[in-house]
C-alpha cells in the first residue's frame, strides 16, 4: 500500500460523517443518502484491503459489530430487507454497507446501485431524529 493510497482515502481521511458509534477498532456512520434512510456504514480504523486481512478474533469483533448495526437499523427503519455488501471496489479501504430496503425503492429488488426501475417512494427521515434513534441503539463496549 504506498502512501498516496493513505493520504487520498476518504475512510481514513473522514470529513462531515454522522458518526453513530465510534470504538477503537471501527466506527459506524450514517450515510447521506436520502432515498434509503437509515443506511449505514462499518468501517475499519486500520487501512487493510480485505477481511482476511484481519485475524480471525478481529473479523469475528468486525461481524458482531455489523449484524449489532443490521439489528438496529431494522429495528428503526422496519425495512422488508437488509443489504449487507462489503465491497471495497472503489474504496479499497474494509467497510461493510448495511441497507435497508423497501418493496418501493428506486431500484428494488436489484442492488441500490443499479438502474432504477421506477420512481421510488420518498421517505422524510429526519436526520438528526435517525442519528438519536440509532445512537441510542448501538451502545455496546469494545
Amino acid at each position: 500500500m504506498t502512501q498516496n493510497t493513505l493520504a487520498s482515502c476518504p475512510l481514513c481521511h473522514a470529513r462531515g460523517e454522522h458518526v453513530l458509534w465510534q470504538g477503537r477498532r471501527c466506527r459506524i456512520i450514517l450515510v447521506d443518502a436520502p432515498d434509503h434512510a437509515g443506511y449505514c456504514r462499518v468501517i475499519w480504523s486500520r487501512h487493510v484491503r480485505e477481511m482476511t486481512d484481519l485475524g480471525p478474533a478481529a473479523r469475528a469483533y468486525l461481524m458482531r459489530v455489523v449484524f449489532a448495526t443490521e439489528q438496529a437499523v431494522r429495528a428503526v427503519t422496519k425495512p422488508e430487507k437488509i443489504n449487507l455488501a462489503e465491497l471495497g471496489n472503489q474504496v479499497p479501504h474494509l467497510h461493510w454497507h448495511v441497507i435497508p430496503r423497501y418493496v418501493d425503492d428506486a431500484s428494488f429488488p436489484d442492488s441500490i446501485w443499479s438502474a432504477p426501475r421506477r420512481a421510488g417512494a420518498k421517505r422524510s427521515a429526519d436526520p438528526a431524529e435517525l442519528v438519536r434513534h440509532l445512537r441510542r441503539r448501538l451502545r455496546f463496549a469494545e
